[in-house]
């Protein structure tokens, strides 16, 4: 079952500390950066000319990131509608073609997220500096300028290089708070109108974005408390900037005949079934007129059996890769379902490798230039790269969050717990998902006799929980 990323505060326990470094090494996750590629970091090798560095962009990040890919600016339109721009890391900016550098985020793929730290695609100093958009620092960005409609509806996109500088670093509490209470300026209060407008458009092309609740591990007095933080509707209307942007790009690499999207082919309708069975079995009525996408936006994740059926809905969004194209052949597929749209990844450089390809496609495509040699040269053995990158990411998450589970229990063997089963395994419904109540811990249960009831409470019992042999697992009590 699909996990979602658990964020931990405070300082970690020896005992998880040790299960985690036996993951890195189990799992083969790159240590510190060779001394030839720390060698290599440096000023950018090229400025852009174009300076828009009196742009007032701003950031929205958890509190505690320092790698800062992007930056944003909204206003209106003198003739109605509203003017996006995006400013995103121009990671190619500092890393020279075929360099030490080069070779080692190609190695890495993607950051990868432990509870006690993350491994970076980038050293530091270039991912949390140079090239990261802190505020009241210039340094060349790629610049995306989008202009919508009243309606939110694209019209016009622009983007090239320019040297920006960021004004203000915000987490999503402090923006929502700002713009709840009436406070923001106006470039953070369009966020909320932009927002809602793409998200009344992602609605109308059947498009869905789940709300599925984190589970966040906090440190206190030497201990673990461990919650489900929903995503507050700035996160929301922030990841509408990104998708735009994405789509943007798609369809720029489109029109210019080369590119890498993100897809993902529809579900199957065994999948869709499924899922039918599985609101049925949690009394969600799902008529037949309703679409899947129109249904989960009437979810509410606070209630146990709606929680349950979201991340259920989560087994639809299982097959996403990347799309390689070129010399105008276009692939069978380029919409990724999820999306409803063409889609590419382009907003993320600093953590995710290809992002920097992307964007050097979409540079070309803008100057009507043809796409750079060597941008061709990898572009092949980039779904490959990014796939593996991708399966090993995922494993470090979903290992995470089984530790810090055991962890939070171990020492509480033979406790009873008030929790909802969440999921039921389908040829033995005798096995399955919980969600405990408190703590904030989703974990397998097996070992009754008879069929869990899916979307219903359930008292189960802690059978076994070692951060370093074993996953926390239950049984019905």
């Amino acid at each position: 079952m699909p996990r979602r990323h658990v964020r931990v505060t405070g300082a970690p326990q020896a005992p998880l500390c040790a299960a985690l470094r036996a993951l890195r090494t189990e799992l083969g996750v790159p240590g510190s950066f060779p001394a030839d590629v720390l060698a290599e970091v440096g000023p950018p090798a090229r400025l852009p000319a174009h300076d828009a560095t009196d742009i007032p962009l701003f950031t929205i990040d958890p509190p505690s990131a320092e790698d800062l890919d992007q930056a944003m600016h909204l206003s209106r339109r003198e003739r109605g509608g509203y003017r996006v721009q995006y400013a995103i890391a121009d990671v190619a900016a500092f890393v020279t073609l075929g360099g030490a550098l080069d070779a080692e985020a190609h190695r890495r793929v993607t950051t990868l997220y432990f509870p006690d730290g993350k491994v970076p695609l980038h050293p530091p100093p270039l991912s949390e500096g140079a090239a990261s958009l802190l505020p009241g620092q210039t340094c060349p960005a790629v610049l995306w300028t989008i202009d919508l409609g009243p309606d939110g509806r694209t019209e016009v996109t622009d983007v090239r290089r320019a040297l920006v500088r960021s004004r203000a670093k915000l987490d999503y509490a402090t923006a929502q708070h700002r713009i709840d209470d009436g406070t923001a300026e106006e470039p953070l209060a369009l966020l909320k109108e932009v927002g809602t407008l793409r998200e009344a458009l992602e609605a109308e092309r059947g498009g869905i974005s789940l709300n599925v609740p984190e589970q966040e591990i906090v440190e206190k007095d030497g201990t673990y408390e461990l919650a489900y933080r929903a995503p507050l509707p700035a996160d929301g209307w922030n990841a509408q900037i990104s998708l735009l942007t994405g789509m943007a790009a798609a369809d720029m690499m489109l029109d210019h005949g080369t590119g890498v999207l993100r897809t993902l082919p529809a579900a199957p309708d065994g999948a869709v079934g499924r899922l039918r069975r599985t609101a049925r079995a949690l009394r969600i009525d799902w008529p037949h007129h309703v679409s899947y996408a129109a249904l989960v936006r009437s979810l509410d994740p606070r209630l146990p059996h709606h929680a349950a059926f979201l991340q259920e809905c989560t087994t639809l969004l299982r097959g996403a890769g990347y799309t390689v194209f070129r010399d105008g052949v276009l692939p069978e597929v380029t919409a990724h379902a999820a999306v409803a749209a063409p889609y590419a990844h382009c907003t993320a450089p600093l953590r995710r490798l290809v992002d920097r390809y992307a964007t050097e496609i979409c540079l070309a495509a803008a100057a009507g230039l043809p796409t750079p040699e060597w941008v061709l040269a990898a572009l092949d053995a980039l779904p490959k790269e990014m796939a593996e990158g991708s399966r090993r990411a995922a494993t470090v998450e979903r290992e995470c969050v089984d530790i810090v589970e055991a962890a939070l229990l171990k020492g509480r063997i033979g406790d009873l717990f008030e929790a909802c089963v969440v999921d039921v395994t389908e040829h033995d419904p005798t096995v399955g998902t919980v969600q405990l109540e408190s703590p904030a811990v989703f974990a397998r249960v097996s070992g009754g006799t008879t069929p869990l009831p899916l979307g219903e409470r359930l008292r189960v019992r802690l059978t076994r929980a070692d951060p370093g042999t074993a996953k926390a697992q239950f049984e019905p009590a």
